[in-house]
């Protein structure tokens, strides 16, 4: 199976990068949008993110092989609906969303009988909108597929085939399992930033300020992973509630023990941690998702 056109539906930070890793990646394939904002469908088109963008959901897929749905996970059965009437009998259906159980459910309760093969690039920044797309963003990033129970290989292999075309590396997952692993490693880490700068947001009378101005390293990357798009993660965290909401019970149950080590001045179960996770800090540095540079190799002004 071929890929020759993919129409991307939403044109913001992910679909954005899409369209343009395509472009600049020199793919034969033709790409096509629609978003449903019409000022978002109009700077899409200035800065040329597909080659096409219609005025309807249904025009933009009609002749797609591959229709990537790249909307908050709580809009994913809206737009599946929009895109309904003019879907080609055999289009792949994909998404890019980073909850993947909820997303099949959704989609093949909208799209009964059509291929559905939900995909999740764990790739992006904090940044949304039809300016935030850059065509470098998959390069060298993990782009887990979670195909149904049964899915033809032919389809598979080929989204698989357009997203390493993208420069992305593909580990297929079950999607349940893909649930429980990025619970841990994104939407638990979302939502302590979310809530430690909301409390230093609170205490803002009782510091006079002070916590926002003498800002340390380690809260200002709090607040840069807070600034994500608060509707993409509102929708992330109760469509994942389950494998968040397990992560969040074990990750209570640490901090209950580096109170108790705090409270009871065990400087030994700290040092022990705290090696520990130096250590796994490295291995994310070895497995090339990170830099070792300082400050995470981002470049300072003179």
């Amino acid at each position: 199976m071929t890929i020759r056109r993919v129409a991307i539906i939403g044109l913001g930070l992910l679909g954005g990068s899409i369209g343009l890793a395509v472009k600049a990646r020199g793919l034969s394939i033709v790409t096509t949008g629609w978003d449903r904002d019409p000022d978002v469908r109009a700077r899409a088109a200035i800065r040329g993110l597909v080659a096409e963008v219609y005025e309807t959901a249904e025009a933009a897929v009609a002749e797609a092989d591959l229709v990537i749905l790249c909307v908050p996970v709580g809009a994913m059965g809206e737009a599946a609906a929009a895109i309904a009437p003019g879907l080609k009998p055999d289009a792949i259906i994909s998404d890019v969303g980073s909850s993947k159980a909820a997303v099949a459910a959704a989609l093949a309760a909208a799209l009964p009988g059509a291929c559905i093969i939900p995909a999740h690039p764990v790739a992006g920044t904090e940044q949304s909108g039809p300016d935030a797309g850059f065509a470098t963003l998959f390069a060298g990033r993990w782009c887990i597929v979670t195909p149904p129970e049964g899915c033809d290989p032919a389809p598979l292999e080929a989204l698989s085939d357009f997203w390493t075309a993208l420069g992305s590396k593909v580990e297929v997952m079950d999607a349940a399992h893909h649930d429980l692993v990025l619970a841990v490693t994104s939407h638990i880490p979302h939502l302590i930033a979310y809530t430690i700068v909301g409390t230093a947001s609170d205490l803002e009378d009782v510091t006079q300020s002070e916590v926002i101005k003498y800002s340390a390293g380690g809260f200002r990357d709090f607040t840069r992973i807070a600034a994500s798009d608060p509707v993409m993660w509102r929708d992330v965290f109760l469509t994942n509630k389950g494998a968040v909401l397990e992560m969040l019970g074990r990750f209570t149950e640490d901090l209950t023990a580096m109170q108790r080590a705090i409270r009871s001045s065990d400087g030994e179960a700290l040092f022990d941690l705290f090696t520990r996770t130096r250590a796994i800090r490295r291995q994310v540095i070895e497995q090339g998702q990170d830099d070792e540079r300082p400050d995470f190799g981002r470049e300072h002004g003179a």
